[in-house]
């Protein structure tokens, strides 16, 4: 494939309404995800990020209907290293890749991850990049937690990437996920809709807030109650995806999922009246929460493609052992989305 021209570089986002005041720095990292914050501190820097033509300060605060505009760098090579690391791949071509990616992975290298990440694995796979941001690397558009399995797309040039991205701005992706939780909810089914940001004290944490955040909306409906175990099993459809979301929005909501690290307190445990029950959730060493459907427009054909993956096995043995003990026929907590009228 050839390398792309400088027209496909060249990036517009819209500040949508209804949204509190935003740093440009800030709002840059949630819509370029696979820039870092320095290579986005240096576009700003350069006066490569306008603002009605004319160069901003990283601090400026963004405001409804607010245009930004920038032009990528040309393409240099990556300084992140090739692994082979084994990839479960559930579909590849030309544009882009999709990956059931297990729990304990890593999508991007950070502080503390410096290789053994999704990219990484991705970079020794793919030998037909043809770059992503001004760098030879693999496109990631979205992201899974660290301890969250399941369904993750990356592509392989600017023009995949810019459509990919646009359609997870607009909230045109179809994404499904399951979640084991604490808790049984007062209905069938329900959305949350808050502002999500940075907690105001723990700043590795997220939460709702009042003001500084962005629109968080939750669709959810329970699949399974396991009521003597105080347990339950939920469907979750995002139509925005911010950072720990469904986390945030069921933990917030007294739902909190189960295993989840940072925000499920371990008192949650002795809820569980099962001994065996509770031991199998003690023994997560993630929170339980699958992305099992992922669902898009190929930007260049112009075909919607949709994509499953099965619960891990973590998952899948502890939520049959439940179906077991409460006489659930096997292998139907997973609707067909298609027949939900959801879409």
């Amino acid at each position: 494939m050839s390398e792309p021209d400088c027209a496909s570089r060249k990036r517009e986002f819209c500040f949508e309404f209804g949204q509190s005041p935003e740093r440009i720095d800030r709002f840059l990292v949630e819509v370029l995800p696979d820039l870092s914050r320095s290579q986005i501190k240096r576009l700003i820097d350069d006066g490569i990020v306008t603002l009605g033509g004319n160069p901003v300060k990283a601090s400026h605060k963004l405001k409804g209907g607010d245009l930004l505009q920038l032009e990528l760098p040309e393409i240099t090579p990556t300084e992140v290293v090739a692994q082979d690391i084994p990839l479960n791949i559930l579909y590849e071509d030309a544009d882009l890749i999709v990956v059931d990616k297990p729990a304990g992975l890593v999508v991007h290298p950070a502080a503390g991850h410096a290789d053994g990440t999704l990219v990484n694995a991705l970079l020794y796979h793919c030998s037909d990049l043809a770059g992503i941001g001004g760098e030879l690397r693999p496109g990631i558009v979205h992201r899974l937690d660290k301890g969250t399995s399941g369904v993750m797309v990356a592509t392989k040039n600017d023009a995949t990437h810019q459509g990919i991205g646009e359609q997870f701005r607009v909230h045109s992706i179809n994404r499904r996920y399951v979640a084991l939780v604490h808790g049984l909810p007062d209905l069938e089914s329900g959305r949350i809709e808050t502002q999500l940001g940075r907690h105001p004290v723990d700043r590795k944490r997220m939460a709702s807030v009042s003001k500084g955040g962005r629109r968080a909306l939750t669709h959810w409906k329970v699949l399974h109650r396991y009521d003597q175990d105080c347990l339950s099993l939920m469907e979750l459809r995002l139509e925005t995806g911010r950072t720990h979301q469904i986390r945030v929005h069921l933990s917030e909501n007294k739902l909190p999922v189960a295993g989840d690290p940072v925000y499920t307190r371990s008192t949650r445990l002795r809820q569980i009246v099962d001994t065996a029950v509770r031991a199998r959730v003690a023994c997560l060493q993630r929170q339980a929460l699958h992305a099992r459907l992922l669902g898009f427009i190929h930007p260049r054909t112009g075909q919607y493609m949709e994509f499953t993956s099965e619960l891990p096995q973590d998952m899948a043995q502890l939520i049959a052992a439940l179906d077991k003990k409460y006489d659930f026929e096997q292998n139907t907590v997973l609707p067909n989305p298609e027949n939900d009228g959801e879409h």
